[in-house]
């Protein structure tokens, strides 16, 4: 019997596992979808209006049990963990690959131990500086690669690829805030009300400062490409962070964050299939980054 049990728990994590990579997987074609119509801020605007709007029956009541305290620091997650990088995945993605920007985004890992050695007196290990030196020497290699050429012309820098970092940078924060600034509040609260936080912002700028509405009603192909938008901040952001915090309790924090690994996986198919093209140098910063990530994650 507790074989049995324990075999229906190691399949439920798997699954989570597997459905997660699919969906944050996802998001950088989602994204390339959006940017089809509208323009990079009208996609992170939107992103964040469609996940605080789905959550809205989870944040709504708890907002009276907050304490100033942490109305602060929901904010700052709010920014830190959705609001900014929202933007800064559009805006690189206007001169990135879908593919590429998802095996950026596997530097988070990475992110999360620099920030938190350098202001919250965590420590870095031997073996996460290791990972850090690997997955540095994937970053250059890919932020070098130029197409037009076969092995690629390491001449020139793709300076779009630091809006990722920097987004990496920001949940690099906000998991430091999450982990040591939060302690009353659960994982899920956390993100409902982060994003609550953020959502009039978000409004506000979407409908006044944007064309977003004009586009809806008079562009063709504008309420497909809003449909993609939504789906990335519904499933993308709001269901998948939901889905990883039930995921993080039926399984071991350790193979939770193995996700990080697979996301630039599914990210790769997708580009390919979208006729995006990956040259060998490319290969080779991807096997560097998400190996260094590996190196410096492990426990």
């Amino acid at each position: 019997m507790t074989k049995d049990i324990q075999a229906e728990g190691a399949f439920r994590a798997w699954g989570f596992l597997i459905v997660l990579a699919l969906i944050w997987g996802s998001s950088f074609i989602l994204i390339k979808r959006g940017l089809e119509i509208f323009s990079p801020g009208e996609v992170g605007a939107f992103r964040i209006v469609a996940a605080g709007m789905v959550l809205l029956p989870l944040s709504l009541p708890r907002l009276k049990n907050l304490k100033k305290r942490q109305v602060k620091n929901l904010v700052i997650v709010g920014l830190m963990g959705s609001f900014i990088p929202a933007f800064l995945f559009a805006k690189a993605q206007t001169q990135l690959s879908s593919s590429l920007t998802g095996v950026f985004n596997a530097m988070t890992p990475l992110f999360v131990v620099i920030i938190g050695a350098l202001f919250f007196n965590a420590r870095i290990t031997k073996r996460n500086g290791i990972g850090l030196a690997i997955a540095f020497v994937g970053v250059v290699i890919l932020l070098m690669v130029k197409e037009g050429t076969y092995f690629g012309d390491f001449s020139e820098i793709n300076s779009y690829a630091f809006y990722v970092l920097l987004a990496c940078l920001c949940y690099g924060f906000n998991l430091n805030i999450i982990k040591y600034r939060f302690v009353e509040l659960k994982p899920v609260a956390i993100t409902a009300l982060s994003l609550l936080m953020v959502l009039p912002a978000a409004l506000i700028y979407l409908f006044a400062f944007t064309q977003f509405s004009f586009k809806i009603l008079h562009v063709e192909g504008a309420v497909a490409a809003a449909g993609y938008i939504s789906l990335l901040g519904v499933l993308g952001t709001a269901i998948a962070l939901i889905l990883f915090n039930i995921m993080v309790k039926v399984a071991t924090p350790v193979f939770a964050s193995s996700v990080t690994y697979l996301i630039p996986v599914v990210a790769i198919m997708w580009g390919l299939l979208d006729g995006e093209v990956l040259l060998p140098g490319h290969y080779f910063g991807i096997v560097a980054v998400i190996f260094g990530v590996w190196i410096g994650n492990r426990r």
